[in-house]
């Protein structure tokens, strides 16, 4: 992606999205940081200097729209970086509407409407859509229903997407990292009943690394899907 360059960028306060973030951020390029409320925006803008924040809780999709009215949106945006997610593991028996409601609010709907909000802008800039989903994404496991359900919707939300804009020069791409150390698996392995050691998983930076390697690429290409496994 030649030049300075507009990225909307969930989860930007921790794991892939702060790697991301970081790396984004040294290079100049202008950043627009999603928060869940205002005090995460005030510390978000802290940490990185000269960005810009947009406010709006993705666990509640269907107040992103009125939040957003009330907000500046940018002109230009040559990426949206879907980020964030969250997870609670638990067996089919036991997970209740209120687990799948939020998993599947956070994980895929609030990344379809502001899908929706940002088109136009990533239409005239002929931008790009990354969504970082999960290996739960592809397979799902014993006590993983909610959360692979909530990544396989994901992964539908992004191949559609990629067939409807082609035609516009919107690029979409899916990432499906493995293991990442992050404060969310740090959660997951306090649910599973493990001890976590973070130098086992994927660095976030690694991950980071495939996403501007997708964001960079030439216009004559695209990639569509990178499975990021742990190398050790």
């Amino acid at each position: 992606m030649a030049g300075m360059a507009t990225h909307v960028i969930t989860g930007a306060g921790s794991g892939i999205g702060a790697a991301v973030t970081r790396r984004l951020h040294a290079r100049g390029d202008d950043l627009v940081l999603h928060a869940r409320d205002a005090g995460r925006a005030k510390e978000l803008a802290a940490r990185f200097p000269g960005a810009r924040t947009l406010v709006g809780d993705l666990a509640d999709p269907d107040k992103l729209s009125w939040a957003f009215s009330h907000q500046m949106l940018p002109d230009r945006v040559d990426s949206l970086l879907h980020i964030a997610g969250v997870v609670d593991l638990g067996p089919v028996g036991e997970l209740t509407p209120k687990s799948w409601r939020h998993q599947l609010n956070v994980n895929l709907i609030a990344p379809a409407e502001l899908t929706r909000h940002f088109l136009p802008q990533l239409r005239a800039a002929r931008g790009h859509v990354v969504f970082v989903n999960s290996g739960a994404g592809l397979t799902a496991h014993a006590d993983w229903s909610a959360y692979a359900a909530s990544k396989h919707g994901l992964k539908a939300l992004a191949d559609s997407l990629r067939h409807e804009e082609h035609g516009n020069g919107v690029r979409v791409t899916s990432v499906y990292p493995g293991r990442t150390a992050s404060p969310m698996q740090a959660k997951v392995h306090q649910q599973e009943g493990k001890d976590y050691d973070a130098s086992q998983w994927i660095d976030p930076e690694s991950v980071a690394t495939t996403i501007l390697l997708a964001l960079d690429l030439p216009r004559d290409a695209e990639i569509n899907d990178m499975t990021v496994r742990p190398g050790r």
